[in-house]
């Protein structure tokens, strides 16, 4: 009898510090209702007179889908990477943070990194709430908010949130735009092992990146396909294929195909100005210009016909700088950096040989031309007729 009156009081003091604990720390935390309605910032883009894209503006690279547009697969291979009960628990899965305890105890000493057990709903109020600071104190509030936001939304809401919040690398933020910026490709395109890489990102997308850390990131890619199969999202069948498919990184081409970056400044200041910051980098305007980009290039050749023009009649000011040994020339050619205004057709290249009547010049790819005396006779320094080419350049300039 005095045991159990013990255990009770026991209980009835934990009990009490747990409610103790939890209104201490639901002091002054952050309103959550607003999430029902959040819309995250997307990118503003600015298209020509015929529909083609000319700029886009924004501070993250995102593109907002809604849940129900983002394919199961993609859906899954995150709820296995993270969230294994994310469609039964409450906010806080007890289960993962037993399973990290024990886990830690036994890793304790071996210098590995502590486990974690924060649910998708928690990474989601952390994400948009709180701050990264690692403590008990915001784990604790995190727990908090995690359970309150699950009574107030549904967990596709929260999914939604996370799927398109969550940062995945290289300036990247949320799904769609994580899979344009790996596979080149909309969601509703990728496979199983292009999924399941998106999956294997939130832990450490630095540490995981396909192109610097191809090994590393191969080994979780292939971790999230065996989560998926022991959770019953695929097949034996469809696990060993995705394993099989190598991790290749295919970029998006340039989806910007009009060259008019003063025409793209001078639309920003205008938006700006109408706008404000936060509706430009963050509102997803779509914006229209007049801009005719056939004439944009035109306009842009005769300017710059006619500043080369200009320049040759004020002769030449020399080259841009020298390789200091013809032994690597390739290599520190490669290596310098090219004016900021150089067209895109024209290339860098070093003097190798100097003749009188021709000198014979070097690209980084190793590939070689000539410069002819009859050609480069406008190139004359402080009035000097041009009479032979060694007066013009000498081995090693740029």
């Amino acid at each position: 009898m005095a045991l159990f009156s013990l255990g009770l009081l026991g209980f009835i003091a934990l009990a009490g510090l747990a409610v103790y604990a939890i209104s201490y720390y639901s002091r002054d935390l952050p309103d959550y209702t607003a999430l029902k309605d959040y819309k995250p910032p997307v990118v503003t883009r600015v298209y020509a007179g015929d529909g083609t894209l000319v700029s886009e503006f924004a501070q993250e690279k995102r593109v907002f889908v809604a849940i129900d547009s983002i394919p199961d697969v993609v859906k899954h291979a995150f709820i296995a990477a993270e969230d294994q009960n994310f469609y039964h628990h409450q906010g806080v899965d007890y289960s993962a943070i037993f399973r990290a305890i024990v886990s830690n105890l036994k890793n304790a000493g071996k210098g590995r990194r502590p486990e974690g057990a924060s649910t998708i709903t928690q990474q989601v109020a952390k994400n948009f709430l709180l701050s990264n600071e690692v403590s008990y104190k915001r784990k604790i509030r995190e727990a908090i908010l995690a359970y309150r936001m699950e009574k107030a939304m549904s967990k596709d809401r929260l999914l939604e949130l996370y799927l398109n919040e969550i940062y995945l690398g290289e300036g990247t933020y949320g799904v769609a735009a994580a899979a344009m910026n790996y596979f080149g490709k909309p969601l509703e395109d990728l496979n199983i092992a292009e999924a399941a890489f998106l999956g294997a990102l939130p832990k450490a997308p630095n540490n995981y990146n396909p192109i610097r850390h191809h090994e590393a990131a191969l080994a979780r890619r292939d971790w999230v396909i065996k989560r998926l199969l022991h959770d019953g999202y695929i097949s034996k069948g469809e696990a060993q294929a995705a394993r099989e498919m190598p991790l290749q990184v295919v970029r998006k081409v340039k989806s910007v195909s009009v060259n008019a970056p003063y025409f793209a400044e001078e639309i920003r200041r205008e938006l700006i100005e109408k706008y404000g910051d936060e509706s430009l980098y963050g509102g997803g305007l779509v914006v229209h210009a007049s801009m005719e980009p056939r004439l944009q290039k035109i306009a842009v050749k005769v300017l710059r016909d006619g500043l080369s023009a200009y320049d040759r009649r004020h002769g030449w000011r020399g080259p841009l700088g020298h390789v200091k040994s013809l032994n690597n020339w390739q290599a520190e050619l490669a290596a310098f950096p090219p004016p900021a205004v150089m067209p895109e057709a024209w290339r860098l290249a070093a003097v190798t040989k100097v003749m009188p009547g021709e000198a014979i010049i070097g690209f980084a790819d190793g590939k070689n031309d000539k410069l002819i005396l009859k050609y480069i006779t406008w190139a004359r320094r402080s009035g000097a007729e041009v009479t032979s080419v060694a007066s013009v350049v000498k081995p090693g300039d740029i």
